[in-house]
């Protein structure tokens, strides 16, 4: 899970936030990480109680929970696999040489193709070890960037004027940052499939199961905020104009570590980028191919997962992503944008999904029950203020 959490809302939103806003925008990173943090628990707190997926226990609610986790699973699965290859693309683009001619639309065919051929031919554990190893090297890469960064800051343009984030023109911005900070929440129903098939395979406890996924949590929400002082220290107050559209900003952002480690990082570094990115695609596609494979069977009242559903929704997700990407061709800013708007808009649904099932099926501590109120609270408050932004109602 946090591999594919260390993706766009990362590399990207975080490191523009700091680059634009300076610290500001640190707050809401936290908070959306906190107010998150009880649904995607309540996934491995669940399967270790029942030995089932959060899958199988919405259907068990009831078949109406199913089908609203199942229809906006279908949509996020071609929502987000398409937004997270089309970065791949863009990254992969900057490393080739221009003289191949290689369109993006062409790089994300690629990538899409690839990504298909590990899942179906069954390679996705060798790309998933090799993956882990690439983030501990992104990982290291940051961190070193943002301690030699903090050493020389940027020195702050004689005119320089400090943007405020708090108005309703930045909200949309806003939304975007948090909308897959960690991760989109349905990832939580995903990362119970996983968890299951780990319990199975390995035999963990509950006690080992929570300390992997509370350091793989806290891992990725004090990586965002690596992120974003990344942005702050190389940017922010440069008098550099921020390049929030297209893939201008993934230039930038790889010359934030060739301007702080080295120029003879620069290909390190983005091979090192596009692998986290790549494993992000490998690892969305998979997935929601599960998920949705899992929703069907359910739905059909079949015992077991049949490889070939799960076959037919990882295409999905992937030729789905690949139209998706043919709309927002050389709009990467906007791809993710939509991306992101839409993962925390339906946010609130994923996390009232959880909440409701766990709830009723044990009962929660005092401090839990409390967050997951002011989660429903934070994210439901700040969709539903973007959503009638959107509708004019406050213009």
């Amino acid at each position: 899970m946090a591999t594919a959490a260390i993706g766009g809302s990362h590399l990207i939103s975080s490191t523009q936030a700091g680059a634009i806003y300076g610290w500001q925008l640190a707050i809401m990173i936290v908070l959306a990480n906190v107010f998150k943090y009880p649904f995607f628990r309540f996934a491995t707190d669940y399967v270790y109680d029942t030995g089932e997926s959060l899958i199988a226990g919405y259907a068990k609610r009831s078949k109406v929970y199913l089908w609203v986790y199942f229809i906006l699973s279908i949509l996020s699965a071609v929502i987000s696999t398409g937004a997270v290859s089309l970065i791949a693309a863009v990254i992969l683009g900057f490393m080739l040489p221009a003289s191949l001619g290689l369109s993006t639309m062409a790089l994300s065919l690629i990538i899409v193709a690839v990504s298909w051929f590990f899942l179906i031919a069954g390679h996705y554990k060798l790309l998933d070890g090799v993956t882990k190893w690439i983030m501990i090297a992104l990982t290291t890469a940051t961190v070193a960037a943002v301690i030699i960064a903090a050493g020389k800051p940027t020195v702050m343009a004689v005119d320089f004027v400090a943007a405020s984030p708090w108005n309703l023109a930045t909200l949309g911005f806003i939304v975007a940052l948090m909308g897959w900070m960690p991760a989109p929440l349905e990832f939580a129903a995903i990362t119970s499939m996983w968890t299951s098939a780990k319990v199975k395979a390995d035999h963990t406890t509950h006690s080992q199961g929570l300390l992997d996924f509370n350091v793989g949590y806290a891992v990725s929400a004090i990586l965002a905020l690596f992120f974003l002082s990344l942005g702050v220290f190389v940017q922010y107050g440069s008098g550099q104009e921020i390049e929030l559209v297209g893939g201008a900003y993934i230039n930038q952002l790889i010359n934030m570590y060739t301007a702080t480690i080295g120029e003879w990082s620069r290909l390190l570094v983005a091979f090192v980028a596009f692998m986290c990115m790549f494993g992000t695609t490998i690892t969305c596609a998979d997935g929601y191919g599960r998920a949705n494979a899992e929703c069907w069977r359910l739905l059909k009242g079949e015992s077991e997962i049949n490889k070939k559903q799960i076959a037919f929704w990882t295409t999905y997700a992937i030729g789905g992503g690949l139209v998706i990407i043919t709309f927002f061709t050389g709009q990467l800013g906007a791809m993710l944008k939509f991306a992101m708007i839409s993962a925390f808009v339906s946010a609130p649904i994923f996390g009232w999904l959880n909440y409701s099932l766990v709830k009723k099926h044990k009962k929660l501590s005092a401090g839990m029950n409390a967050l997951s109120i002011a989660g429903l609270i934070f994210l439901a408050g700040f969709a539903l203020l973007f959503l009638a932004n959107m509708a004019g109602l406050f213009s």
